[in-house]
C-alpha cells in the first residue's frame, strides 16, 4: 500500500484524527491481547489467540462463511462469462489471481486489532445509540514473515494479508441508551479528551480501558454488525490491459435471537442491475429520491435509502478510469448508456428535482447539476466511496504493529478521505459534548467540508499539491456548479487531462 499524504498538517504535534481515533501501535498491540482480541469480542471458547479456522468454525460466523464462498463463486462465473479469454485462479501463473480463500480456514493466520474508530459522526442513522464506534482487524500470517533485505536495514516484510474485518458497536448498548446513562455527551467527552494524552503502549491502553476512558463502556453487548472487505482478485499490468483489482465489500447485521451474523444488504448500496431490470422499482426508487427531503439528505451525506432498493455486495475496482461499468455501483442509473436499458433518472428528471427544491427554498451544499447528482449517488454507495481516495480498494488498511519498526513504517493506517474527514468527524464529537445540535453533513469523498476550520486548507486532502480539483475555465458556460468550488491553493494549478476537467493540484507549468 502507499502513502497518500503525512497524517497532519503543518503543526505535526496535531494529528488529524486526534480524540476521534486509536491508532497508536503499541497500544492497539496491548488492546488485541486483552479484551479486544477478536476471540474475546465474539465470545470464542478459549482466550488463546483466535485463528482463521478457530473463527469461522464458530456457530455466529458461520453463516459469513458460506455467504463469502457464494460470492466467490459468483465473481468467478460472471469473469469466465465476460472475459472468457482471461484465466482467473490461485497464484501467479493466471491472469486474475485470486485471493486464497483457504487462508480463511487456516490454522496459520487471523485477523489482528489494527485500529478503533469513533464514528459519532453516523449518529443520525441511530441516533438512540449515539452512532457507532469500530474495531478494525487486519487478516495476518502467523508464520515468521521473510526479511525485506539489507537496503530495509534488516526490517520484516509484514505478513498482512488483503483483508479487513469491522466489528461495528453501538456507540452505548440498548440498557444505556434506555437509562441514558452515559449520555451521548459523555461518551463524545471521554473520546475528545484522549487527544492530548503523551501515553504509548500499555499505559495509553489502560488510561483508554479505565471507568471513565472511552473504551470501558465497549463491550460485547454492543456489537450490531460485521463488515468484510478484501482483495478478491488482481490482474497485473500485461500487453492487453493495464492492472485491476477489485475489492468485494459486504455486511453481516447481528441476529441475537439466533446468534448469528447474517448476511444483509449495504447501506446506500443501490442494487444497480436489479432496478434497471425492474421498471416499477426504478420509478418507486426515482420517486423516493427525488422528494425534495431526500433529495436534501441525499446531498448533505445523510440520506439513509430503503433496503429494497439495496445489494448485498460490492464490488469495487482499482484504479476507476478504465473499469467496466458493470462495477460502478451509479453508472447507467442517470442518463443510462445508449447501448443499454432505459435509465432510472434522465436529466429532465434531476433538472426537475433541482428546481422543485429552489423552490422550496432548499440550499443544496453538494449537488447543482446531474453530473452532481450522479456523482453524490456514487459517493454515498459503499462501493463509489471506497473507489475515491482510498489506499488500494482500504480506507482504512489499519496500523501494523506487528512490523519490526511500527512507529517508522512507510505504510499510513489510513487514506486521504480517512484523515480529510477527521475535522468533521471531531467537529461533530464537539457539539455532542457542548450540548449543541451536530451538523452531520459531509462533502464528497474527493472533497472533504472545511467545517468552518483551515486546518485542512494546503494539504492534499483540500487544495494542496495532490489534491483533487476541478479545472473551471474562466467565463465558460459549461462550469459545472457542483464542482468549481474545488479549487488549488495559490502556487497551484489544476491539472486535468484532455477529457476531463477532474484533476489534482500541481505546480503550474509553462
Amino acid at each position: 500500500m502507499l502513502c497518500c499524504g503525512s497524517l497532519a498538517h503543518a503543526d505535526e504535534s496535531a494529528p488529524l484524527e486526534r480524540g476521534a481515533a486509536i491508532l497508536e501501535p503499541f497500544a492497539l498491540r496491548e488492546l488485541d491481547k486483552g479484551p479486544f482480541a477478536l476471540g474475546r469480542m465474539l465470545a470464542a471458547p478459549s482466550d488463546a489467540p483466535l485463528t482463521d479456522a478457530a473463527l469461522f468454525a464458530l456457530p455466529s460466523m458461520s453463516p459469513v462463511r458460506k455467504a463469502l464462498e457464494v460470492e466467490f463463486d459468483r465473481y468467478v462465473e460472471k469473469h469466465k462469462a465476460t472475459l472468457p479469454d482471461e484465466s482467473i485462479g490461485v497464484g501467479t501463473s493466471y491472469a486474475f489471481q485470486l485471493f486464497d480463500r483457504a487462508v480463511l480456514d487456516s490454522p496459520d493466520a487471523r485477523f489482528v486489532l489494527a485500529g478503533i474508530v469513533n464514528r459519532m459522526d453516523r449518529a443520525f442513522v441511530d441516533p438512540a445509540h449515539c452512532g457507532e464506534v469500530r474495531l478494525l482487524y487486519r487478516l495476518t500470517r502467523t508464520t515468521p514473515p521473510e526479511s525485506k533485505g539489507s537496503d530495509m536495514g534488516g526490517e520484516l516484510t509484514s505478513p498482512r494479508l488483503p483483508m479487513t474485518l469491522n466489528i461495528v458497536l453501538k456507540a452505548r448498548s440498548d440498557d444505556q441508551a434506555r437509562s441514558n446513562a452515559p449520555s451521548c455527551a459523555d461518551i463524545a467527552k471521554r473520546w475528545l479528551a484522549t487527544a492530548d494524552l503523551p501515553l504509548t503502549g500499555p499505559e495509553l491502553a489502560a488510561k483508554l480501558m479505565s471507568p471513565d476512558g472511552p473504551l470501558a463502556l465497549i463491550r460485547p453487548e454492543n456489537i450490531h454488525r460485521i463488515e468484510t472487505n478484501l482483495q478478491i482478485a488482481h490482474a497485473p499490468k500485461s500487453s492487453v490491459r493495464d492492472f485491476r483489482t477489485d475489492y468485494m465489500m459486504k455486511v453481516f447485521d447481528y441476529n441475537a435471537a439466533g446468534g448469528t451474523f447474517d448476511e444483509a444488504v449495504l447501506e446506500d448500496q443501490v442494487d444497480r442491475d436489479r432496478l434497471l431490470a425492474d421498471a416499477a422499482l426504478a420509478r418507486e426508487f426515482r420517486a423516493w429520491l427525488l422528494d425534495p427531503v431526500h433529495l436534501g439528505e441525499l446531498d448533505r451525506g445523510t440520506a439513509v435509502i430503503p433496503d429494497k432498493f439495496l445489494a448485498k455486495v460490492a464490488v469495487a475496482p482499482t484504479p476507476v478510469g478504465f473499469v467496466n461499468s458493470d462495477l460502478l455501483p451509479a453508472y447507467g442509473l442517470v442518463q443510462g448508456d445508449a447501448n443499454g436499458p432505459a435509465p432510472v433518472f434522465t436529466e429532465a428528471d434531476v433538472v426537475g428535482a433541482l428546481e422543485k427544491a429552489a423552490a422550496q427554498g432548499m440550499a443544496l451544499q453538494n449537488i447543482q447539476s446531474v453530473a452532481g447528482f450522479e456523482r453524490r449517488l456514487n459517493d454515498a454507495s459503499c462501493g463509489g466511496c471506497h473507489q475515491t481516495r482510498g489506499i488500494g480498494g482500504f480506507h482504512f488498511p489499519g496500523v501494523d504493529w506487528m512490523a519490526e519498526k511500527p512507529s517508522n513504517t512507510v505504510v499510513v493506517p489510513g487514506s486521504p478521505h480517512f484523515f480529510g474527514d477527521q475535522v468533521r468527524r471531531r467537529d461533530i464529537l464537539t457539539a455532542f459534548a457542548e450540548g449543541r445540535a451536530p451538523d452531520f453533513s459531509r462533502g464528497f469523498a474527493s472533497r472533504p467540508q472545511l467545517r468552518g476550520s483551515d486546518e485542512l486548507a494546503g494539504t492534499v486532502y483540500n487544495d494542496g499539491w495532490g489534491g483533487h480539483c476541478y479545472a473551471s475555465r474562466p467565463e465558460a458556460a459549461d462550469n459545472d456548479k457542483s464542482f468549481s468550488a474545488w479549487t488549488c491553493a495559490a502556487n497551484l494549478s489544476c491539472q486535468a487531462g484532455p477529457a476531463t476537467r477532474f484533476g489534482m493540484c500541481f505546480i503550474a507549468t509553462r
